[in-house]
């Protein structure tokens, strides 16, 4: 027999006032301190099938639906699916008229709920987005794939329960990533990939040198053992790292990463165009490789860094511990946010003496501006 129970769900800073649950009377708690009446939780249950799925109504005029799984067939063990599925993407592409790309892409990811940031230039797409289910971001991806020379675009999937990003933007650029090298083509050369069940082996080698391609507040949170950190602010600094320090892998085969492996096409066709002639890097980077590697085999230490709210994950692709300063776009610690000089949305122990104090009351605006709209949704 199938049927709909009401239930009662508490914010979880609110202590229940009551033990009744009853929806015809009942006040949940909302997250900024106010109620709802008539608010009700509704799970769809079944008899062999168990919990199947939850509705959400409330008295301000809202109602949400998601589907639910059960471990053990037990309601008690009830959990969510994810929320929201996030694709990461990059493709290497010949656009002649990137510009003619981009509306009909904006359209679609609006119409679809999708959010995120979508970069095309001359020479491909890359980007993040996020969708409010799988099948919405399958029709951006098979849109995108139908774009000149993208027939074999591949993609990451990672889900969070969090609004990974708040809009979509969709930006024409010079470069998809910035290395500001006119003659790099990864359509033309790449290195080796590694799979990441291989990359242990490979990084552990006498002869292998390992470099991290990624800007140094992504290496301060988290790497592979034993690789080099060229301290680079941006992606761009690389060729001329690179020159600077080339003396130093004579004879040594090079192997390198990033975070999802779009870098590593550019930094890799660039050595091979240097005359380095064993060049590998990480198939589907960090993110591959902390899907794919159980924790126990891992040689990786810390958190990757993403470019989105969940700001850090790690094994699994589980979030991270991470937040990220709203002033220098760093990632920070939660015990960071006591240290002197962290203000929300302004400034943190990194930060705080590189900001005018114009550059700060533009952030405590910008800050202000970010509470009144949160307060508006609710």
């Amino acid at each position: 027999m199938a049927g709909r129970m009401p239930i009662l769900c508490q914010h979880d800073r609110v202590e229940p006032a009551h033990q009744r649950v009853d929806p015809r009377d009942d006040i949940i708690p909302t997250r900024n301190g106010e109620s709802a009446t008539v608010a009700k939780i509704i799970l769809d249950v079944d008899d062999e099938k168990g919990v199947h799925g939850i509705t959400f109504c409330a008295g301000i005029g809202w109602t949400l639906f998601y589907p639910m799984h059960l471990l053990h067939n037990n309601p008690c063990a009830a959990y969510f699916d994810p929320m929201y599925t996030i694709a990461a993407l990059y493709h290497f592409a010949r656009f002649d008229d990137p510009n003619a790309l981009k509306p009909p892409l904006q359209e679609l990811c609006l119409a679809q709920g999708v959010t995120g940031t979508l970069l095309l230039a001359r020479e491909g797409v890359n980007g993040t987005i996020a969708g409010p289910s799988q099948a919405a971001v399958d029709i951006v991806l098979a849109h995108l794939r139908a774009l000149p020379g993208c027939a074999d675009l591949e993609h990451k999937i990672a889900h969070s329960d969090v609004p990974p990003f708040g809009k979509m933007k969709v930006r024409i650029k010079r470069e998809i990533v910035t290395m500001g090298q006119p003659d790099v083509d990864p359509r033309a050369s790449v290195g080796h990939y590694v799979a990441p069940a291989d990359w242990n082996d490979l990084i552990g080698r006498d002869d292998v040198a390992v470099i991290d391609t990624r800007n140094d507040y992504e290496v301060a949170i988290g790497t592979f053992d034993g690789a080099i950190d060229p301290k680079t602010a941006s992606f761009g600094e690389f060729p001329a790292w690179w020159e600077a320090n080339k003396h130093r892998f004579h004879n040594k085969k090079i192997a390198m990463f990033c975070t999802g492996g779009i870098r590593c096409e550019k930094s890799t066709n660039y050595l091979l165009g240097q005359g380095v002639e064993d060049v590998f890097h990480l198939k589907g980077g960090i993110l591959k490789y902390l899907e794919d590697v159980p924790a126990a085999q891992s040689t990786w230490q810390g958190s990757c860094f993403v470019f989105d709210n969940r700001v850090s994950v790690e094994h699994g692709l589980r979030p991270g511990p991470h937040l990220l300063c709203h002033g220098c776009r760093r990632p920070i610690l939660p015990a960071d946010t006591d240290r002197a000089g962290y203000e929300a949305g302004v400034s943190c122990h990194h930060c705080v003496d590189e900001t005018t104090e114009d550059d700060k009351n533009r952030f405590r605006e910008r800050q202000k501006q970010i509470g009144l709209m949160k307060r508006r949704k609710w």
